[in-house]
C-alpha cells in the first residue's frame, strides 16, 4: 500500500485546483478553455507529450461543464459542427477554416476528423469550446 504525504499533497492542491476541478462559473471555464487552447498549440497531436494527459484532464473537465450548460455539445464532434452549421446558416462553402468545399464534405461525411489547427480555428469561430470537436 502506498503511503501519501497529504500535507505535501495539500500545498501543491491549492495551486492546481483552479486546473483540476470542474469549473463552476463562465469565468473558470473561459479559464479552462483558455488553458487547452494553449495545451493542445503545446501537444498537438503527440500522444506521448508529457502534458498530453492534462489536455484529456482537461478537456473532460470542461466537457462536464458543456454538458450542463451547453446541451448542443452533447454527443459527437460532427453532430456539434453540423448543429453549429445549421444555426449560423452556415454552408460547407462558408468554412474555409476547415479547407475545401471537399475537405469540409469529407469532415461532414465522417470520411476525415478534424485536426489541431481545425478544431482552433473552429472553436474560435463559434466561440466554443475546442473539446467540442474531440
Amino acid at each position: 500500500m502506498e503511503t501519501y504525504n497529504l500535507e505535501k499533497i495539500s500545498n501543491q492542491w491549492r495551486s492546481l485546483a483552479p486546473l483540476l476541478s470542474v469549473p463552476q462559473t463562465k469565468t473558470e471555464y473561459d479559464n479552462l478553455v483558455n488553458l487547452l487552447d494553449h495545451l493542445i498549440d503545446a501537444v498537438g497531436n503527440n500522444e506521448s507529450h508529457p502534458l498530453a494527459s492534462l489536455m484529456d484532464t482537461i478537456g473532460t473537465l470542461i466537457e462536464s461543464y458543456e454538458d450542463e450548460h451547453y446541451p448542443f455539445s452533447q454527443g459527437n464532434p460532427l453532430e456539434a459542427l453540423k448543429y453549429l452549421m445549421e444555426v449560423n446558416g452556415l454552408t460547407q462553402s462558408d468554412l474555409p477554416e476547415v479547407g475545401s468545399q471537399g475537405v469540409v464534405s469529407e469532415v461532414i461525411s465522417g470520411k476525415r476528423g478534424l485536426n489541431v489547427r481545425q478544431i482552433r480555428t473552429l472553436s474560435k469561430r463559434f466561440n466554443v469550446s475546442p473539446s467540442t470537436f474531440f
